[in-house]
């Protein structure tokens, strides 16, 4: 399905809730042979569903200057040559699929541990929080009418964050340190030219580190 115009996601997602798929929607082009549409010219194309999607024969037809492998092996070897050589940034499905087993690890550890995140520090961040908001409020009675704390920031800021905006704070972290990662070696050695290798250069390498310290 196409429109030039952009879609309207909360549109189409009614219109395949209530005809349970998107053949037929008003505003927009419907594509019986889906595998057209990667051709489109855009910005970033993201391939989210089927491996090898992006082949040889392919690959120099696609308009786009950023892929995310959203899907797992959606651009064959042969193809991330030839759009290498075009100049195409491919964030790899090593890295762009690695959310929800970062997260089932956190899950992981919170099973072993038998403690839900945060219960260990809460209280102190609680003490914490509530001495800048204390010193927020002196500053407040000081300064009159010239300066006041938004009416909802106490409130806000004294809840703190729950378990589940902790898990989303540690896979953002996680995220963020590993491609801060793969392109400290993309960017510093010459014979790595894309992304791919420099994640699996930095995962055999840690894998290498971790054997060692185990004196294996």
């Amino acid at each position: 399905m196409i429109d030039d115009n952009g879609l309207n996601v909360e549109h189409v997602r009614h219109w395949i809730a209530q005809h349970g798929g998107v053949k037929g929607y008003p505003d927009a082009t419907y594509v019986f042979e889906g595998i057209g549409v990667i051709e489109k010219e855009c910005d970033i194309l993201i391939p989210a569903a089927l491996e090898g999607v992006i082949t040889r024969e392919n690959a120099p037809r696609i308009q786009t200057r950023l892929i995310i492998e959203a899907a797992n092996g959606p651009v064959t070897a042969g193809a991330d040559e030839i759009l290498r050589e075009k100049g195409v940034v491919i964030i790899p499905d090593l890295y762009a699929n690695a959310g929800g087993v970062t997260v089932s690890y956190f899950e992981w550890v919170k099973n072993l541990s038998h403690i839900r995140f945060g219960r260990m520090q809460r209280r102190q961040e609680e003490a914490r929080h509530q001495l800048i908001v204390d010193e927020l409020e002196r500053l407040d009675r000081h300064l009159g009418e010239s300066w006041s704390m938004t009416p909802d920031f106490k409130q806000k800021y004294l809840r703190g964050a729950g378990e589940l905006e902790l898990v989303r704070s540690g896979l953002d972290d996680t995220m963020r340190g590993a491609y801060q990662s793969m392109r400290a070696v993309w960017h510093a050695r010459d014979d790595v030219t894309d992304l791919r290798t420099a994640g699996y250069i930095v995962a055999i390498e840690r894998v290498a580190r971790s054997y060692r310290e185990k004196g294996l």
